[in-house]
């Protein structure tokens, strides 16, 4: 696609709901989990507790919701929370905000797609044992078709996004329907009982509000996500800000719902799950080898009659879909993200390109493969991966919020007209409450999951932000150094050009760097050879006197054998005896078709042409020679990204009278 079509790639409201905000709609299907993971913990006595925990979350998604509502209207440019917190708090804050921000999109994708294959397991139980293979594989799908480009993944992922809310929406009010005219359904482990585990048994105190607040900082997965909404304003279309506002209330409205129906339904149902299937009480056969349902599996078997009814199959379908969909929302905020800081010189300026279809495609590749291998290194295992979880995206919250208010602050300064100023005194009130009470939670997440595996995450924002902020600090230097200040001194002209042509043997290419050389009219041209065989360069020489060539041949000894280094300090030396001098090295190459062949050829060239690169005041030319093979690069070849940019061969042209399609 070309630059000026990217307008076209811009979305509407029902195509950025699945896009932005899958990720958040899809925790529902795994936040009630969580919570009753911790509760069990203590065993059932423990559960009552749960309405309580969900409450919590509820509030707390409510009020990150309408402080969001603030950001993509005071921040419509597409920097979300690093931006408000760059401009508020200052450029490190603001690092903060993007490492944790990073980590937490390469972890959406990870928990996303492992609980994603958790559902499918669930429906289908003896594909326990390809669990990492078919979460990298989906990893591999996801980065496929993101790479086609924002609109098109859109598409692609309305469909599953939409059945999974329907889906849910349904079984709740079925549930609900089905205990208010008390045919309560009841799931498979609710005759199950659950035994403590022995450091959390007979809790009290303290030790019991720790348990609450795993839980609750658990559940408060059901938050990821929400933020992406803000990151990604430039790809709503206009107006902007209205439609990206009103997406994220949209979501929230319908996250909110979702979540609130699957746990009054666990409850309902009873159901029971630990982290240990051994501590599940009247359960017969080996506990080692049981696969406990997902808590939304076991739902769906009790609401809609057991786990051969077609409606547990379409919510496992729809679930497993759309969590594997979900990691898309880190899909589409960790290139943008990356490619922001790209442009503010925080990290390579390759992330800031866009591919072939407008997407950003070495962000979407950077993402699959830190996702792909954590996926590996943590055997796509949810539990193990949800305590790296959450940590970075409530840091964004609570930097994000409390920039907000310095924003509000600022713009009340200089407002004098009091309707816009009653609307900055509100939209400051809710985000200094957001900002308070997200701070809470993430201190609740650090204290709770920290020594759980939480401090990987930590330790992974501290490397990113002291990366990014080397990386500016050398983009700064490099500036700098390159830097114009005299461009008539610059211009300056050398006193002379010294023209050097690389020799091994005498043959067709070395003519044609002789003849490429003169066409430069050097100020002084000569031809340079090494000798590792005496005998060798004497033939050489005898060869050269009787063609002719008016060059002169400079043969230099090597009794090591070596050939880089002999050019190289030649060259040097030149230099250090006139160092106003330019000295052009040009290098015979051979042009081949077939990559094994470069490992035959061109070996001696790429290692001077790297040593010399490396002295100042040297400039290096490439002769090429195609060679017979070098013909077949023109035949027309399977597709690869960005090969069309590059200039490679896109086949033959189309007939006469035929048409693309």
């Amino acid at each position: 696609m070309r630059s000026e079509e990217l307008h076209e790639t811009l979305l509407p409201k029902r195509l950025a709901l699945p896009i932005f905000a899958s990720d958040p709609l899809s925790s529902v299907a795994y936040a009630t989990q969580e919570i009753l993971l911790v509760l069990t913990l203590g065993g059932l006595a423990y559960l009552h507790f749960t309405p309580w925990i969900a409450a919590s979350v509820v509030a707390l998604m409510t009020v990150v919701v309408l402080s969001y509502r603030q950001v993509v209207h005071a921040y419509p440019s597409g920097g979300g929370s690093y931006e408000v917190v760059s401009t508020n708090l200052g450029p490190t804050a603001g690092l903060v905000v993007a490492a944790s921000l990073l980590v937490d999109y390469v972890m959406t994708v990870a928990v996303s797609v492992a609980s994603g294959v958790d559902n499918i397991i669930s429906a289908v139980p003896r594909l326990a044992d390809h669990r990492v293979l078919m979460a990298i594989g989906f990893v591999a799908v996801l980065t496929a078709m993101n790479l086609r480009g924002v609109r098109e993944s859109g598409r692609a992922f309305a469909a599953p996004t939409y059945l999974f809310i329907t889906g849910v929406l349904v079984m709740v009010v079925t549930g609900l329907i089905r205990y208010a005219l008390g045919d309560a359904p009841v799931a498979e482990s609710a005759t199950y009982g659950v035994s403590p585990d022995p450091s959390d048994a007979n809790l009290t105190g303290l030790a019991l509000l720790m348990l609450v607040l795993r839980a609750f900082s658990s559940g408060c997965t059901a938050l990821t996500g929400v933020e992406a909404i803000s990151n990604g304003v430039p790809a709503f279309r206009k107006p902007k800000s209205r439609n990206a506002a009103e997406t994220l209330t949209a979501m929230g409205a319908l996250a909110i719902v979702m979540f609130v129906g699957v746990t009054a339904l666990a409850l309902i149902t009873k159901v029971h799950i630990t982290d240990d299937a051994c501590r599940l009480t009247g359960l017969t056969g080996d506990c080692a080898s049981y696969t406990q349902r997902t808590v939304i599996a076991q739902i769906a078997a009790a609401v809609f009659g057991g786990e051969h009814s077609v409606g547990f199959y379409v919510i496992q379908a729809a679930t497993a879909l759309v969590l594997i969909l979900a990691a898309n929302t880190a899909f589409n905020g960790f290139p943008l993200l990356a490619s922001i800081l790209a442009q503010h010189r925080y990290l390579p300026h390759q992330l800031h390109n866009r591919g072939d279809r407008l997407a950003f495609s070495n962000g979407i590749l950077a993402l699959a493969v830190v996702a792909a291998l954590l996926l590996w290194g943590f055997k796509a295992n949810v539990t193990s991966l949800i305590h790296l979880y959450i940590l970075g995206v409530f840091t964004a919250f609570t930097l994000s919020q409390l920039g907000m208010v310095r924003h509000w602050n600022s713009e009340l300064r200089t407002e004098r007209d009091p309707a816009p100023r009653r609307r900055h005194h509100t939209a400051r009130v809710i985000n200094a409450l957001g900002s308070v009470v997200t701070g809470l939670v993430l201190v609740i997440v650090l204290a709770t999951k920290f020594t759980e595996g939480a401090w990987l995450a930590v330790l992974a924002a501290i490397v990113l932000w002291v990366m990014m902020r080397g990386i500016r600090r050398h983009y700064d230097a490099t500036s700098a150094e390159l830097a114009v200040a005299d461009p008539k001194g610059e211009l300056t002209l050398p006193s002379r050009v010294l023209g050097i042509v690389l020799v091994s043997t005498l043959h067709k290419p070395t003519l044609r760097a002789l003849a490429y050389a003169r066409a430069f009219r050097p100020d002084r041209l000569e031809a340079l050879t090494v000798s590792v065989d005496r005998d060798e360069a004497a033939a050489l020489l005898r060869r050269w006197e009787e063609y002719g060539i008016d060059v002169p041949l400079k043969i230099i000894d090597s009794p090591y054998r070596e050939v880089t280094r002999p050019v190289v300090e030649y060259v040097r030396s030149i230099r250090r005896e006139s160092p106003r001098d330019i000295v052009a090295v040009f290098i015979p190459e051979y042009v081949v078709g077939h990559w094994w062949e470069n490992l035959l050829h061109n070996q001696s060239a790429l290692w001077l042409k790297n040593r010399l690169l490396f002295t100042p005041g040297v400039m290096v030319t490439s002769v090429p020679w195609q060679l017979t093979s070098s013909a077949h690069a023109d035949r027309p070849a399977a597709r690869a990204p960005g090969s069309f940019r590059r200039g490679e061969p896109q086949g033959p042209a189309p007939r006469a009278g035929t048409r693309h399609r």
